[in-house]
């Protein structure tokens, strides 16, 4: 039996009784204005609807061009990994070890805590080069290595933000402010979903903390709220509550939820409020997922061998986990998948620290890009591993400590219309600052939007009387990384 989406037809008889006499009756200057707006629909222009969105908001839609990427999974290592120790070698930073740097290395340098003065620290460990294409990786990273001809990593990432939180939510939204929606909020606005029983943005984090940004870096901002990030739990239920109390049987779920849809219902024909109409689509989908989470968490349905290649063990809370779980994911349509994991703030214990993070992370990556590659997956599949700035070649915390660094730092990307086997860009001798082929976090983002079938120029939303982008006024895309 067909059902009537009850938000659809709510706003169509919203829509055939507005008046300009209830327009004044009900709403006040400027408050009224806003809510005209909502319900005029803010102006999308992304791409076409295939349905009209305030049916459903999160109906697939057609990119700007043909894409080379359909979906993302962003491995989002939070606290900054040092890109010293892991992908950019630096055998001159040895030869100065304990020296102060050169002044013309710190000539026009400012940072508000960061001490320049300090001592250089030579590089913890030893590189080798990998496959085919001879990519340099550190070796504490040996699964890497591994897929080393899958990967391109960008040598000359920098940022404007040295703080956590503040460059977590530039890295996430393009801003350093809180308010502004997410690359996966801008994704799932531009191409909706391919699925309609899971969120088509789903988020785990699953370091010591959760990210210093918040809720902030998955958030949908002024997008409307179906577009937010949905956090995921990597063991039972994927959110709290969502199986029944014992009493309440499906028949009995059903017919409260139909009551409560319709009030709803009623409730947003009145006042048009696109958030009851965002409501009403969370409920249908939190009903839906009673069915399709149980399958999708239950990773024993997985292989000995798939389970063992990432390190996965059922209903733990592990990075590995969540890999699997985010192959699982985008096997069922969900759009964009992100993996926050906050573990590499290391101000100290560098050594032991970055083995430990490394033993939980290297493995489950390569794992899930190999796994990509074997189900036919990768190709539209883009896969990004980095965090939100780099470490300081100078000391910190004794001598086994990097400080912050926005000036250099290094991410990995694969699949989904990326260059394999490639090096992008360098740093300087000591790895202080990018210095070729230069690319900061807006050309990232305009590239990732570029991959998925984006003009990042033409992928706007009004708010607040101006058009705003996920890039602001900057970013150029990296074609050099493209395939």
């Amino acid at each position: 039996m067909n059902r009537i989406d009850p938000a659809s037809e709510a706003l169509g008889l919203h829509r055939q009784f507005l008046t300009r006499r209830w327009f004044f009756q009900q709403c006040g200057v400027g408050l009224g204005t806003m809510a005209l707006h909502h319900l005029m629909g803010g102006k999308a222009h992304a791409a076409k609807a295939a349905a009209p969105a305030a049916a459903s908001p999160l109906a697939p839609r057609a990119p700007h061009f043909a894409p080379r990427a359909k979906r993302v999974i962003f491995l989002f290592q939070a606290g900054a990994p040092s890109h010293l120790e892991l992908f950019d070698h630096k055998p001159e930073l040895a030869r100065w070890n304990g020296k102060l740097p050169p002044p013309s290395l710190l000539e026009g340098y400012r940072a508000a805590f960061i001490n320049p003065s300090s001592t250089l620290l030579g590089p913890k460990f030893k590189f080798a080069r990998h496959g085919r294409s001879g990519v340099q990786l550190s070796e504490i990273l040996p699964h890497l290595g591994s897929v080393a001809d899958e990967l391109c990593i960008v040598k000359s990432m920098h940022t404007d933000a040295f703080n956590h939180a503040p460059a977590q939510i530039f890295m996430s939204t393009g801003s350093q402010q809180f308010g502004r929606p997410s690359l996966g909020a801008w994704t799932t606005y531009g191409l909706g979903s391919e699925g309609s029983d899971l969120p088509a943005y789903v988020v785990f984090s699953t370091g010591s903390k959760g990210p210093s940004g918040g809720s902030s870096n998955w958030g949908s901002g002024f997008l409307p709220t179906p577009h937010g990030g949905t956090l995921f739990r990597t063991g039972g239920d994927p959110v709290l509550f969502l199986g029944n109390p014992k009493g309440i049987d499906a028949g009995l779920q059903r017919d409260s939820l139909d009551v409560i849809q319709r009030i709803n219902a009623r409730r947003l024909g009145a006042v048009g409020d696109p958030e009851i109409a965002a409501r009403i689509a969370a409920y249908e989908m939190a009903y839906r997922m009673q069915s399709s989470a149980p399958e999708l968490m239950d990773l024993s349905r997985e292989s000995k061998a798939t389970l063992e290649a990432y390190g996965a063990e059922p209903g733990k809370p592990t990075f590995a986990n969540a890999c699997l779980l985010a192959r699982r994911l985008v096997e069922r349509g969900v759009r964009f998948v992100q993996v926050f994991h906050e573990a590499w703030d290391q101000h100290g214990s560098l050594v032991n620290d970055l083995k430990r993070n490394c033993a939980n992370t290297d493995r489950p990556t390569a794992a899930l890009i190999r796994d990509l590659r074997q189900r036919g997956l990768l190709d539209d599949t883009l896969v990004v591993w980095g965090g939100e700035f780099g470490r300081t070649p100078m000391v910190q915390g004794g001598n086994d400590g990097r400080d912050h660094h926005p000036n250099c730092f290094s991410m990995l990307l694969a699949g989904g219309g990326i260059k394999p086997g490639h090096t992008h860009g360098e740093s300087d001798d000591l790895g202080f600052n990018a210095t070729r082929d230069k690319v900061h976090v807006h050309d990232l983002n305009a590239t990732i939007l570029h991959l998925l079938g984006f003009d990042h120029t033409r992928l706007t939303y009004r708010f607040q009387g101006r058009d705003f982008r996920l890039t602001d006024v900057h970013g150029e895309v990296v074609q050099k990384i493209l395939a």
